[in-house]
This record gives C-alpha cells, structure tokens and sequence, in this order.
C-alpha cells in the first residue's frame, strides 16, 4: 500500500458542505467540514481500490505521486 497526500476543495451549498478532490474529480459532502472531508477520504479510498482493481492506476499516478500541488481562489466577473 502506498501512502498519498491530495487536496481538497471544500466549499458550502445550500447548508451542505462539498468537498472535492481535484486530482482525480472524486466528490463527497457532509453536513459540517470534517464530516465532508471524511466523506471524501471514504471516497477516495473507494475510488483507489476500484482503480486499482480495474487497471487504472497507471492513468492517475502523475497526479497521486507530484510533490508539488498548489490551491489558490481567484475572482471572475460575469
């Protein structure tokens, strides 16, 4: 087993947290924060064995194994 660190992007909607994954597009929710993002590591988890078991691992390992990942907010006008 290996040992990843991802980012998460959690976000309020409509009194439900969002929570998502950006390198691999895996989403979940919860009521508080914390719930969202353990929600979200079930997620993941899940996604990984499923990837895993599927031969998919090779597709998303650039994203899983970069060392550098930045998060930033920026403002758009529409």
């Amino acid at each position: 087993m290996r040992k990843y660190t991802l980012t998460a992007a959690l976000w309020e909607e409509e009194r439900v947290y969002v929570s998502k994954c950006p390198e691999i597009g895996v989403a979940s929710c919860g009521e508080t924060p914390d719930e969202a993002l353990a929600h979200l590591k079930e997620a993941v988890e899940l996604y990984l064995e499923n990837a895993r078991a599927l031969g998919m691992m090779e597709d998303i390992a650039p994203a899983l194994r970069s060392p550098r990942k930045f998060a930033a907010t920026f403002e758009v006008v529409e």
